[in-house]
């Protein structure tokens, strides 16, 4: 089963009980979504972190499809009390692996990369890391049509804003279907 990297948007940077939780959660001992936490006084730092950052949780979870991992992410967040997810997206880093599986094609063999293709943004000596946009301009180029974010991305991101955007309002469910919404 194919493993599907991004970064799930949730509405607020975790606070220290959520981590604990997070932490103490099943559904996140696999490791295959981890988050970053910010200090607990970020008055005493010089700089404070870019709170996008903070509402960000990485995540390398094995399913059938990107829509599939996304929503897996989503439901599994809705564990920790207070936070769920509001949005999603691709990082621009990425391996090899990561960017055949975006493109649905293989990339190098044998580690032999095509002539032009975008150099390493990382020093050689352990993993590679590449720039996925550099990457799809460098398809484009070879004529090969890949969007810079699958339509699978594209649905998974709205349909979270969506949701987000619909909490705490009330549409009535005639109004929800005029716009194409389904109503359970």
């Amino acid at each position: 089963m194919p493993e599907w990297s991004f970064t799930l948007l949730v509405n607020q940077p975790l606070t220290p009980e959520q981590a604990d939780a997070f932490d103490h959660c099943d559904a996140f001992g696999d490791g295959s979504v981890s988050y970053t936490l910010g200090p607990a006084n970020p008055a005493e730092y010089a700089t404070s972190p870019d709170p996008d950052l903070l509402r960000g949780l990485a995540c390398d979870i094995e399913a059938p499809t990107l829509l599939d991992a996304v929503a897996l992410a989503a439901r599994n967040v809705l564990l920790v009390p207070g936070l769920r997810a509001v949005g999603v997206r691709y990082d621009d880093t990425v391996t090899l692996e990561e960017a055949g599986r975006r493109c649905g094609r293989e990339l190098a063999r044998s580690g032999r990369k095509p002539d032009g293709f975008p150099e390493p943004q990382t020093p050689t000596g352990g993993a590679e890391f590449y720039s996925w946009r550099e990457i799809v301009a460098w398809l484009a180029h070879a004529g090969v049509a890949v969007p810079e974010t699958p339509p699978e991305l594209v649905v998974a991101d709205r349909t979270l804003r969506l949701a987000e955007a619909l909490r705490g309002v009330d549409v009535p469910p005639g109004t929800l279907r005029a716009l194409g919404l389904p109503v359970m």
